[in-house]
């Protein structure tokens, strides 16, 4: 992922913090203006979904960095669009290639790719799962070949894989319930120092959504995913306005025995796609991340580490398993 620490993309450290008590008893709708304590969260959860792999996980993510840098406007970025919208047409009902320009920090134009497929596109009461899957063009956290740019196994491509086996292994959603899978592109080309610089692909897609009034009810975005000892906290802005379905996911992977990865600690502001989402957009969009103020991100981000030695496949069930069941255990609230 791309973001992002200075004056804008500022990490706030908050100390490790017990989050603040709301019990909610069985059968309430969480009050999406409260704040809920996964720990007292008892929304009944029935673990039924198996089907997940973190061996077809792992090749999708392989399958990406095979292709070579995933830079916007360079042919390894163009064949690695038409392949992920390829994966879309087979796994999705309806796909989409939303094709745009945009302009860097620098002022380069480059192209934006981004790519959809949904589930019952129909549907009213829908859920939006993103990733983005470009990779950065430098080594900025790397004490050599600094502008030489990266694999991004673990920082754009995990996340995508994550959500391609999620794609593969959804056979049908109850007809009330859609889901879209968004692949957000040139999200990692920014300068800690430039506003708005990171995540041009999201900013264009809030502006222009693929289908015309575009709204889901909630949304999940997944950013480095993969390494062996990541942590995901609840990152600060996603506490704001996606407190309640922080708490759902969160109780999912307890009740299957993720808590290793699914600390419910607060942890600070991260910059990502799900701001742009929820602020051009107005869906509540939460950041599934590894980012743990105490230590920052993983170690290999933004350097020459980030390849496939970091993707380890216990993370990628742990985050796919726990997906796989909130989509047989949607949050109440997107029933409201």
């Amino acid at each position: 992922m791309a973001l992002k620490i200075n004056n804008f993309r500022t990490v706030f450290a908050m100390g490790f913090i017990s989050i603040s008590l709301v019990f909610h008893s069985c059968g309430n709708t969480p009050n999406e203006s409260e704040n809920i304590d996964p720990n007292s969260y008892t929304k009944t959860v029935k673990i039924q979904g198996n089907k997940f792999s973190e061996d077809s996980a792992f090749a999708f993510i392989e399958r990406q960095v095979n292709f070579g840098f995933r830079i916007p406007g360079t042919a390894e970025h163009r064949n690695c669009a038409d392949w992920l919208y390829a994966q879309l047409q087979q796994y999705c009902d309806t796909a989409y290639f939303q094709k745009g320009t945009t302009q860097t920090h620098t002022g380069k134009k480059i192209p934006v790719y981004n790519l959809i497929g949904s589930f019952n596109p129909n549907a009213k009461k829908r859920m939006l799962w993103g990733a983005h899957w470009d990779s950065r063009p430098v080594a900025d956290q790397d004490n050599e070949r600094t502008n030489m740019p990266i694999a991004g196994a673990n920082d754009g491509a995990s996340g995508v894989g994550v959500l391609l086996e999620i794609a593969r292994i959804t056979d049908t959603l109850p007809a009330e319930i859609g889901l879209d899978i968004i692949f957000f592109d040139a999200e990692d080309l920014g300068a800690s120092e430039v506003e708005n610089s990171f995540c041009l692909g999201s900013q264009y897609w809030a502006k222009q959504p693929h289908t015309p009034n575009y709204s889901a009810r909630m949304g999940v975005l997944l950013d480095m995913v993969g390494s062996k000892n990541a942590e995901f906290l609840w990152e600060s802005n996603s506490n704001q306005w996606g407190n309640f379905l922080l708490a759902h996911i969160w109780s999912v992977a307890h009740e299957m025995g993720y808590q290793n990865h699914f600390k419910t600690q607060n942890t600070g502001m991260v910059i990502d796609d799900h701001v742009y989402v929820y602020k051009g957009r107005n869906i509540p969009m939460i950041d599934i991340i590894d980012y743990n103020h105490t230590r920052g991100f993983p170690a290999e981000w933004h350097t020459h580490n980030d390849n496939m030695e970091q993707i380890h496949k216990p993370t990628l069930k742990a985050v796919g398993h726990t997906l796989e069941n909130t989509l047989l255990n949607p949050p109440p609230s997107l029933f409201y």
